[in-house]
């Protein structure tokens, strides 16, 4: 049972990095006077995301790498936007 707790617990750690990442990215703002602080804290968000889900894809579940592959994407568009 403890493998399947470990799968849960690296599948939440993973929504959890990807939700940091989301709140980060819609919160800059070009206008801002804290935009360079703001898209440093995107840029190290996005790399503890992929860090963090990276390492819950080994011991997913089927169904839960499904949902990592999504995060992965939206994780390169992101990247996309911000180097664009």
């Amino acid at each position: 049972m403890p493998y399947n707790k470990n799968k849960q617990q690296a599948f939440q750690a993973a929504q959890q990095a990807f939700v940091q990442l989301e709140d980060a990215y819609q919160q800059l703002d070009e206008q801002s006077p804290d935009y360079g602080h703001q898209t440093k804290r995107v840029h190290e968000e996005l790399n503890e995301a992929e860090q963090i889900i990276e390492k819950a894809y080994v011991v997913a579940t089927e169904h839960q790498k499904h949902q990592l592959d999504i995060y992965a994407n939206e994780l390169m568009n992101v990247k996309y936007e911000l180097f664009k």
